[in-house]
């Protein structure tokens, strides 16, 4: 495929994709509203349910948003090493941003810092975010589409503890800041922990815990059961939806790691709330595309 039609063609497909999530939750999370609305026994919480799932009805029937506040576009890729536009991806994921913002439409969320000037087309300095990670021998794509709201990025925290705190230390500051903030992201949750050596490490794995299908679990025993023991915790606290009080908090935990100096434990949190704008799109190296966070769906 000639250069610039592929560069048209990806930019055309990412600003689709980035469109469609923010209208349709993914597959995972619908499936989980639905089971914490079944298992419900608050007459204003299955209220508030029946609220979400109308409002996503509408959504779908009007081809509008799910949420007013769609974010600010974050992309989270495992680019192969091989793929062809790699030196081409901020170029298209900012015009494909611009191009979703437009036909979407999408709320205008980008300010500049210091300057505190809305750019109107939810692209600015750094904006939307790309993260990056490398695939060897690899020449396709995988992206991760997110729209950070304001709502659910409020609980988002980090902080670097004493060693001596232990893992009992990250639980606490876990459950200080659901406790304080949590009911602040629209509610029923799904809650990110990232436990590493420093802040930034902790931070960003926190945000990729959110990625992680709902249901799965750390590959690491402990880190499994850790987060079994949060969930059920959290779920006890009995925010519910919308902070109306209910059977559950959370629609799940998930722990992302990585090995820290002997001197520090960080951790950090992320959340997202019931309307988790995510999706997962994968293209190979001619373009061709799957959805995988919304299965059968095509642009």
């Amino acid at each position: 495929m000639q250069h610039d039609h592929a560069v048209s063609t990806m930019t055309e497909i990412m600003a689709k994709f980035t469109n469609y999530i923010g209208k349709h939750l993914p597959d995972d999370i619908m499936e989980k509203l639905k089971q914490l609305r079944s298992a419900e026994l608050s007459p204003l919480a299955m209220v508030v349910y029946d609220s979400m799932f109308e409002n996503l009805a509408k959504a779908d029937e009007l081809d509008r948003p799910c949420c007013q506040d769609t974010g600010v576009i974050q992309y989270f890729l495992k680019a192969g090493a091989n793929f062809p536009l790699l030196s081409d991806i901020r170029q298209i994921l900012d015009n494909a941003t611009r191009a979703a913002t437009q036909n979407a439409p999408l709320r205008h969320n980008a300010v500049e810092i210091f300057v505190e000037k809305n750019t109107g087309d939810n692209t600015g300095d750094r904006i939307p975010w790309i993260d990056w990670e490398i695939v060897p021998n690899d020449s396709g794509i995988t992206l991760e589409v997110y729209m950070a709201g304001g709502g659910c990025s409020l609980p988002g925290q980090g902080k670097t503890l004493m060693p001596a705190a232990g893992y009992e230390g990250v639980v606490q500051f876990v459950f200080d800041v659901m406790t304080s903030y949590g009911v602040n992201a629209c509610p029923p949750l799904l809650v990110g922990i990232g436990i590493g050596g420093s802040i930034e490490v902790a931070a960003i794995l926190s945000k990729k815990a959110l990625f992680r299908p709902i249901g799965s679990r750390n590959a690491d025993l402990r880190g499994a059961e850790m987060e079994l023991l949060i969930e059920d915790g959290l779920n006890e606290i009995g925010i519910g939806p919308q902070g109306v009080s209910g059977s559950n908090s959370v629609m799940g935990v998930h722990i992302e790691k990585a090995a820290r100096h002997p001197s520090t434990i960080s951790v950090a949190v992320s959340v997202g709330c019931w309307a988790h704008r995510r999706g997962t799109i994968r293209l190979d190296k001619d373009l061709n595309y799957e959805i995988l966070s919304h299965k059968g769906v095509t642009l």
